[in-house]
């Protein structure tokens, strides 16, 4: 090839990649804007993980409601009541039965960008999320896949891999990879105001 078409062959080239970066760019950043509009949603859940030690999925189901920026609960209804309210950085955990136990997400930083991971993505909190994960999006507005990998070691050797399907700003799916191998799933199913 000759050197004058080899150039022009690399700039048409690099000019496509960049095109292509910047339309992901404008995508990612058009689900989170999309995200952002919801200010307040409620849905059900139905969770299954995946254990080693155990031959079946636990499978546990229950409601979700989240309000921006910053209140996520989760009240899973069966098999056995459990109630997970965070607030800012508090975390307050409830069972029946048993005593309610408070936390601060700040003393334990690997929990709370975990938990960021999910409420960052109802919020459509870009910035919060890259503080933690490299981000990658798959798929159109119609159906969309989130993908978030730990940033950091402390991080990764809790959860490899996260990810976050949906339908315009409607999360349906989330699944955690752990570095033990476990994994889970859970279920969306958004609750309509009436």
């Amino acid at each position: 090839m000759r050197p004058d078409l080899f150039r022009l062959a690399i700039a048409v080239l690099t000019g496509l990649f960049a095109t292509i970066g910047q339309a992901a760019e404008w995508q990612l950043n058009d689900l989170m804007q999309q995200l952002a509009q919801n200010r307040d949603g409620r849905a059900t859940f139905v969770e299954k993980k995946y254990i080693g030690i155990v031959d079946k999925p636990v499978e546990s189901s229950g409601e979700l409601r989240f309000t921006a920026p910053d209140k996520l609960e989760k009240r899973t209804l069966k098999p056995k009541a459990e109630s997970l309210v965070l607030e800012g950085q508090r975390l307050i955990i409830e069972r029946p039965g048993k005593t309610r136990m408070s936390l601060n997400l700040q003393d334990y930083p690997e929990a709370a960008a975990f938990v960021e991971s999910i409420r960052g993505t109802l919020a459509g909190d870009k910035s919060a999320l890259e503080k933690v994960y490299r981000l990658t999006l798959h798929g159109s507005a119609e159906k969309w896949q989130l993908i978030l990998q730990p940033q950091y070691s402390r991080m990764s050797d809790i959860v490899t891999r996260i990810s976050i399907n949906g339908v315009r700003g409607d999360v349906n799916r989330i699944d955690f990879d752990l570095a033990d191998g476990d994994r889970s799933e859970m279920f969306v199913t958004k609750v309509v105001a009436q």
